[in-house]
Order: structure tokens, then C-alpha cells, then sequence
């Protein structure tokens, strides 16, 4: 009887386990980040990269973290490297690919725009030691992003010839009833519904990045 009982309680124990697993199975961890080339190698990468878009780059070369998609439509890319500080993530895609504006750096962070993409680069809260890169497509930033949050970066003259006249207003007018997003933070890992009227992607679309074999 005493072993019939250990084993009904082994049981439940696993079952107990298993459960937790599955449950957490979809979190995003820093401590997902794989280990990572030579930083040489990586430079090397960007500034023989002829014909390559500063999206792909980014992709190809560091591991993709997790995905935010949009309340209405467009989406964003959340990378993480441990390689690169902030100021050298900036000058490396400077030089391999001139964007259309970058800001100055504020609160820790900074922002470059290309054609179809905004980039933000920050370190985590999490970790200091690793360095968060947000690639967000057009559309994303146009129909999720607070107002309030770009103008810490860019006037609301940029962002209103970039996005049509009363961009600003108009999102000011919708944020008043929430409904938007101001970067991403830890807030987003590892729940599926994220505040501002975005929410994480699943983990089919996070392992990018050099140890996927791209």
C-alpha cells in the first residue's frame, strides 16, 4: 500500500510539473538569448553587406526576442544581443545603411528611421548587459504608437509630413481612451495581451538571428 501511495504521488507530481512547463512554454526570457558570434565577425557582416537592407541585417544577425503585433495591423520586431551598447549599435547601421533621421538620444534610447522602418535601440531594464532592438514597420508605428512618446524623439512636424497632416492630433485624440504604445518593455514578456493595444506575438515567429541558420 505504502508504494502504491509513493507512486500515485510521483504521479501528481509530474502531472503538476508538466502543467508549469506548458504554461510557461510561451514566455520570452533574455536567458533564451543563444550564444552569439565573435563581435568582429557580426561588424564584419554589416560593412560587407552591399545590397542588403538594414532589416534583413538586423534579422540575420542577432536573435529575434519576440514579436508585438499591431491592435489594427502592422507589426514590430523585438532583437536582443548582448554584443553591442547602444551608441555602437547606432553607428554600425549609420554607416552601413544611411537612414532618413535619427534622433538624439534620449532616456538611455534612440531611434533611426529608414524608408519603411523605425528602429529603436535600448538597453534592457532587465539586464543592462543586453541591448534591445525594435524594428517596427511603418504601419505599426503610424497606427499604434503614442504621439507623445515620438515627440520625445522627432517633432510633431516630422511626424505629422511623415504620416500624413494631424497625425498628432488625431492619435493624442485616441490615446486619451488608451489604446497606445510607447516602446517595448519587460511588461510585454511573457503574457500574450500587452497594454496599449498591442500584444506579443507566439513563439513561432522568436529563434531568429544567426543560430537559426539564416
Amino acid at each position: 500500500m505504502k508504494y502504491w501511495l509513493a507512486g500515485v504521488c510521483l504521479l501528481f507530481v509530474l502531472v503538476l510539473a508538466g502543467c508549469g512547463d506548458s504554461n510557461n512554454n510561451d514566455a520570452v526570457s533574455l536567458s533564451d538569448i543563444p550564444d552569439e558570434p565573435e563581435k568582429e565577425t557580426v561588424t564584419s557582416k554589416f560593412e560587407n553587406s552591399a545590397g542588403e537592407s538594414i532589416e534583413t541585417l538586423i534579422d540575420n544577425n542577432f536573435h529575434l526576442l519576440d514579436v508585438v503585433s499591431g491592435e489594427r495591423s502592422g507589426h514590430a520586431n523585438v532583437y536582443a544581443t548582448r554584443l553591442y551598447t547602444v551608441e555602437e549599435l547606432i553607428e554600425l547601421f549609420k554607416q552601413t545603411e544611411g537612414p532618413d533621421e535619427i534622433s538624439e538620444k534620449k532616456n538611455g534610447q534612440q531611434i533611426i528611421i529608414y524608408d519603411d522602418v523605425f528602429i529603436t535601440v535600448k538597453p534592457s531594464e532587465e539586464d543592462s548587459d543586453v541591448t534591445l532592438i525594435e524594428v517596427a514597420d511603418r504601419t505599426f508605428v503610424r497606427e499604434n504608437y503614442s504621439p507623445n512618446y515620438l515627440n520625445t524623439f522627432f517633432t510633431f512636424a516630422l511626424l505629422n509630413s511623415l504620416f500624413g497632416n494631424n497625425w498628432s492630433q488625431s492619435r493624442m485624440n485616441t490615446c486619451q481612451n488608451g489604446g497606445c504604445y510607447g516602446g517595448y518593455t519587460s511588461s510585454y514578456r511573457g503574457n500574450d495581451g500587452g497594454s496599449g493595444g498591442v500584444s506579443r506575438g507566439n513563439s513561432n515567429y522568436r529563434g531568429g538571428g544567426p543560430s537559426a541558420g539564416k
